[in-house]
Formats: C-alpha cells, sequence, structure tokens
C-alpha cells in the first residue's frame, strides 16, 4: 500500500542522505520524494511516498525515521484530510499545424504552455498525480520527449469544525 510520509528535520547535510539510507536499509521503494524549506528558518519539510506491505511495518519506519537525528517530526498522513499537488513540465513534439490542437488539449486541464520551439513545446502542470496522468495519456500520440515531475508535496487541510461544533444561531429570540 501507498503511504504518504511527512518528516519535518532540521535543514543541515546529510539529513535526506540519511533518511533515504535508512529506507533503502528496510528495503522500502521510495516512489517519489521532495524536500523544501518551511516557515521555521532552519526547518526543512519532506513528503515521501512509499510502498509498505502492512501496518506493522509503517509503525517500524515511522519509529525508525523518528530515532534519526535532525528528525524533528514523522507524520504518515495518508488517510488524513490533506492537499496534495504535484508540479509536471513536460516537452512535447509538436508543429506549428498542432499547436492549437494541443493547447486545444492542455486547456482543460489548467495546463499552459512555457516554451516554444520549431519542433517542440513544454508544457507545465500543476494539480493531483491522477491529473497529470490524464495529460500524459492524452498527449502520448503527440509524442512525449521528455517529462520532469517533482513528486508529491502534501500539506494537512485546516480544521474544519464539525456539524456538532458549528454554533447555532437563531432569529428567534
Amino acid at each position: 500500500m501507498k503511504r504518504i510520509i511527512t518528516a519535518t528535520v532540521q535543514d543541515r547535510s546529510g539529513v535526506l542522505n540519511r533518511v533515504t539510507g535508512l529506507l533503502q536499509r528496510r528495503q522500502f521503494n521510495i516512489e517519489s520524494i521532495s524536500v523544501g524549506p518551511t516557515e521555521t528558518e532552519g526547518v526543512s519539510k519532506m513528503t515521501l511516498v512509499v510502498e509498505i506491505e502492512d501496518e506493522q511495518r509503517l509503525e517500524q519506519v515511522t519509529k525508525q525515521l523518528n530515532k534519526q537525528i535532525d528528525v524533528l517530526k514523522v507524520s504518515d498522513i495518508t488517510d488524513k484530510a490533506i492537499v496534495v499537488r504535484e508540479l509536471a513540465l513536460i516537452k512535447v513534439a509538436s508543429s506549428s499545424q498542432l499547436r492549437s490542437e494541443i493547447n486545444g488539449i492542455i486547456d482543460p486541464f489548467r495546463a499552459i504552455v512555457i516554451d516554444v520551439s520549431k519542433d517542440s513545446l513544454a508544457v507545465q502542470i500543476t494539480g493531483k498525480p491522477e491529473k497529470i496522468d490524464a495529460l500524459l495519456e492524452l498527449l502520448r500520440p503527440y509524442g512525449i520527449k521528455e517529462i520532469a515531475r517533482t513528486g508529491l508535496t502534501a500539506l494537512l487541510r485546516g480544521h474544519q469544525p464539525q456539524v456538532n461544533e458549528l454554533n447555532h444561531y437563531t432569529l428567534l429570540k
């Protein structure tokens, strides 16, 4: 089962290597990883998509990551309310005659053309991985020359009040 794991870490040399090395030694396949600075100076956030067989192995990897020096917090956010995005850059073979046709395909996906050359164009798309996969399938017949994907980045959604937490208002007094 695919799991989305976030790790808040100190922004120091070697942290990424230690985290990925731990996962490699435990024979977990990292499907994607993205790392970047957070709102706190000197702290970064890693978002990893990892294939894990069962709950026991998930608990093992979470505990092992938490033991790492420079790891501040580890969370499995797969089953929580999250916002997930990915960025993809796609270079598509294109002649001047096909450009308007390709624009018609990418437009509903809110993708944009970021570079045009004589024989190709580069498209940028952000969204859920399924959205990116769907656009790739539509562009394949035109000839995809190159793809660069960032991997998932995820955040927990803000607190959403439950129905019983909402204040009850009435116009009657």
